[in-house]
């Protein structure tokens, strides 16, 4: 595991980009909750850093399709492949992510 971010760093509805074991990464605050996610939708090569967070969902600004933060399924068309989820923790202020669960 890896210390990514401050606990205060990102307020709810902020992501951060987090490059790791050559992976692209998603950091993401939502509701007051950190959730890791790959970067790039999975439907086209995009990056959902250009998305927004509603509830525990990002939405790709490409084309509208809004993946579940916590499994990364996919929750409507045109994506229709998860983006792969990576376990976080927050421990003594640090938030912390797992890269091989």
């Amino acid at each position: 595991r890896i210390a990514v971010a401050h606990e205060n760093e990102l307020k709810p509805g902020e992501m951060k980009r987090v490059s790791l074991d050559g992976k692209r990464l998603l950091l993401a605050n939502a509701e007051g909750q950190f959730f890791c996610v790959d970067e790039m939708c999975s439907h086209e090569d995009y990056s959902l850093y250009f998305g927004c967070i509603q509830g525990k969902r990002i939405k790709c600004s490409l084309h509208g399709s809004y993946f579940d933060l916590l499994s990364g399924q996919p929750l409507n068309e045109p994506a229709d492949c998860p983006l792969r989820t990576y376990p976080v923790s927050v421990v003594d202020g640090q938030v912390w992510v797992e890269t091989n669960a």
